[in-house]
């Protein structure tokens, strides 16, 4: 449902991507990981309409979204997670939430069954209604950004680093959210770091480097190909199974660049 042809883009007139072929069928839950600067958050960035692709093709259900701007992205149900913390921290959880409703503010029914399906999904919510955001932990504020974002309805998540600086119990918490969301149908690309996490939950793998789509596949065959193993697992070919058993348990990944054999589209 989600597709990208040859899309290069970037800042300051430079571009960070090159030519990136990337697919993400519906209801499926796509990681990209690799090394720093490898372009992974650009690819979200531009998905999003936060930067303007220089060339190539971005598509949702066929029809061209590359050139439209964040809030028709939006209205057409894609919706992102930053990876630094985002929430207002002076205001209530609840006030935080019903900022990603902005578009169908005007529906104060609507508002209300979203928000009572946010709170259904994600008891904090309801819970910390009345506290001020910034009394959150990491993983709770991250919980909150997930909220805020089904106010939209979302077919599509956009999740950068969603692990980043959480704590064994946190992570685990948002990764069952995540499994959730995956089971009520919604298409999630994630950028993640901590390999195991992002492949262990993931339905398909993506790895990136230098800007480019370098191997893609399954989860698990990109979790079990030699390099990727032996750069970002130890050396040990992890099937599908440990790797989601890992990903609750909340390990950090190693670190390095991978250089798979198998490079471009596949699938």
């Amino acid at each position: 449902m989600l597709s990208l042809a040859g899309v290069m883009a970037g800042y300051g007139g430079g571009n960070v991507l090159h030519g990136v072929d990337l697919d993400c069928p519906e209801a499926s839950i796509t990681c990209i990981v690799g090394p720093n600067g490898a372009g992974k958050s650009t690819v979200l960035r531009v998905i999003s309409g936060l930067i303007a692709p220089t060339a190539g093709e971005i598509l949702l259900d066929g029809q061209p979204i590359g050139r439209l701007t964040p809030d028709e992205i939006l209205r057409r149900g894609v919706t992102q997670v930053p990876q630094s913390y985002a929430l207002f921290s002076s205001m209530t959880v609840r006030e935080n939430v019903l900022m990603g409703g902005f578009l169908i503010r005007r529906d104060r029914a609507l508002l209300k069954r979203r928000l009572a399906a946010a709170e259904e999904l994600i008891p904090l919510v309801a819970e910390r209604s009345a506290d001020p955001a910034g009394n959150l932990s990491g993983g709770q504020r991250r919980l909150v950004e997930i909220a805020r974002c089904l106010m939209l309805d979302p077919r599509v998540i956009l999740l950068d680093e969603p692990s980043l600086g959480l704590d064994p119990r946190s992570l685990s918490t948002v990764a069952g959210l995540i499994t959730r969301l995956h089971d009520m149908g919604t298409t999630v690309l994630l950028v993640e770091q901590n390999v195991r996490l992002g492949l262990g939950l993931a339905t398909r793998g993506v790895v990136m480097e230098g800007g480019k789509v370098r191997l893609t596949g399954t989860s698990d065959e990109v979790m079990n190909h030699p390099e990727i193993a032996s750069l970002y697992l130890g050396g040990t070919r992890a099937t599908t199974a440990e790797a989601a058993h890992a990903a609750h348990a909340g390990p950090a990944a190693g670190s390095g660049p991978p250089e798979p054999r198998t490079a471009g589209r596949q699938g």
